[in-house]
């Protein structure tokens, strides 16, 4: 591809936190920016204060203040750092770009001047984006079929990907990038398929207006593809996690006749081992009594003894493995904290050390365990172990008895919610980070026994391929759904590499 002179415009819709904006934002050839993010929309003010952040720091290009370390460290207040004049200077062009509005609510009128004037004429740009998925998520569909099915059927969030369309009719991008969860697949709404309603609208917006619906995966044509063509697979194009979403390429007509590059799949699969290990150990600590470092380590030492009246052929091994875990645990002091100042270490997969690691740094921020109940923290060390055994994340009916949750037929093999309690196995990629790990960590454990805990804020981010030095904002909650939400940004840049090279 030649050098790049004038960045491609980027228009971001249902943004989040700018995952995959963050992947267009960050290709490069020559040492120039390929694509420059003109217009980011996210309605969640926690997200869209991210997504601001976010176009501060990538102003600054190579040269980032020591003021924005010094505020995502918690050295400085927000405050002071927007008071730094470099800052205060940028802030302007920050809040163009970051736009706080919900689709199909904010005036379209709005919307599209905020377009035009980040378009500004050029006939090469780009728009992505991912309308709200929890209408078509396979979880959240089954949840509201069962309560109230004509709820289900009348949910808005169904019809958001015409306020997509909306602006494809409007503003005619030569390309466009749409992603969506895979049971958008499945999806029914009044007995007809979403998804070919989507595809259908999406190939022909408005008379005189036509687009190439494409597969990223497969260089088959349009009209031979079936709707599994458009799911990628994460982990096979090293991403650390199995995270499967629909992604669609659209390409208007009178590009049509251009032949696209496909996703390269990694040589080798990353694992969740190879991303987190690198980071400072940390605890968990104890909800809802007094929390203390002595109280935690005796909380592992007493688990063993729930083994009692648990008949597994594993029982000694497993035991040996608790007591010894339980020692390593004494060396693990710290809870962290929203900086853990810390040497850094390398990250064993060259390609994610290079995307991740951030020198200037010096430390880990937003890398604090959450707290746990007791009886929770007892359950994940003794799950931790046990899935050291067996290579696998167990079934809560494998719980021994003394560990069984209080819910009624929980120790049935046939029980619903057998994996409500999941470890990450350290030598395969993660299973998918959503936005539920917001509100426990039960999905989410830790894959060392020694810290007893669900993954922190910035573990969740890290397997989600977000740099160390992106910074979410709001509480803990909204960051862990704002990452859960969000396009892997190292998935991301590899469809930005495709294109680019398409547009050039």
């Amino acid at each position: 591809m030649p050098m790049v002179k004038t960045p491609i415009p980027v228009i971001d819709l249902f943004a989040g936190p700018g995952g995959l904006g963050e992947g267009f934002a960050s290709l490069t050839k020559s040492g120039r920016n390929v694509f420059q993010l003109k217009v980011s929309v996210e309605k969640d003010p926690c997200a869209h204060q991210t997504l601001l952040l976010r176009a501060l720091y990538r102003s600054f290009g190579k040269k980032v203040p020591d003021s924005y370390y010094e505020y995502i460290t918690g050295k400085i207040s927000k405050q002071e750092f927007h008071a730094e004049k470099v800052i205060a200077e940028k802030l302007e062009e920050a809040s163009n770009e970051s736009r706080n509005a919900t689709l199909g609510v904010t005036s379209a009128n709005e919307i599209d001047k905020w377009i035009k004037a980040g378009i500004k004429g050029q006939t090469k740009w780009v728009l992505i984006g991912g309308p709200p998925c929890q209408a078509y998520s396979l979880a959240g569909r089954s949840k509201m079929m069962n309560t109230n099915l004509e709820k289900y059927e009348s949910d808005s969030r169904h019809l958001l990907y015409k306020e997509y369309l909306r602006i494809i009719k409007e503003h005619a991008p030569p390309v466009f990038i749409m992603e969506n969860v895979k049971g958008i697949l499945s999806s029914k709404l009044n007995g007809e398929l979403i998804f070919k309603k989507i595809t259908d609208d999406l190939s022909n917006p408005r008379k005189g207006l036509n687009y190439e619906i494409r597969s990223l995966t497969l260089k088959t044509q349009s009209n031979e593809l079936s709707p599994s063509d458009f799911i990628i697979e994460s982990e096979k194009f090293g991403i650390p996690q199995a995270r499967h979403r629909v992604i669609l390429f659209g390409v208007r007509n009178d590009f049509s006749s251009k032949i696209h590059r496909t996703l390269v799949p990694s040589d080798e699969k990353v694992t969740v081992s190879d991303v987190l290990n690198s980071l400072p150990r940390i605890r968990s600590k104890l909800s809802k009594e007094k929390d203390s470092f002595n109280d935690w380590c005796k909380t592992l030492e007493s688990t063993a003894s729930m083994l009692k009246g648990w008949n597994s052929e594993l029982k000694k091994n497993l035991a040996s493995e608790m007591d010894r875990n339980a020692r390593i645990a004494t060396e693990i002091s710290s809870s962290g904290s929203n900086f853990v100042n810390a040497k850094r270490v390398e990250i064993s997969n060259k390609r994610l050390d290079e995307w991740l690691i951030d020198p200037r740094l010096e430390g880990v921020v937003q890398h604090q365990a959450r707290s746990h109940m007791r009886s929770d923290i007892q359950r994940y060390f003794f799950l931790a172990n046990y899935a050291k055994l067996i290579g696998r994340s167990p079934k809560i009916s494998e719980l021994p008895l003394n560990l069984m949750p209080a819910h009624k037929n929980a120790g049935f093999a046939d029980a619903p919610f057998q994996d409500r309690f999941r470890v990450q196995i350290g030598i395969q990629p993660s299973t998918t980070i959503v936005s539920h790990i917001s509100k426990d960590g039960h999905y989410y454990i830790h894959p060392d026994p020694s810290q007893a805990r669900s993954l922190s804020v910035r573990e969740a981010a890290r397997l989600q391929t977000f740099p160390d030095n992106y910074f979410f904002e709001g509480n803990k909650t909204s960051q862990y759904a704002q990452i859960g939400n969000a396009v892997p940004p190292l998935l991301a840049n590899q469809i930005a590499n495709i294109v680019a090279n398409f547009l050039s």
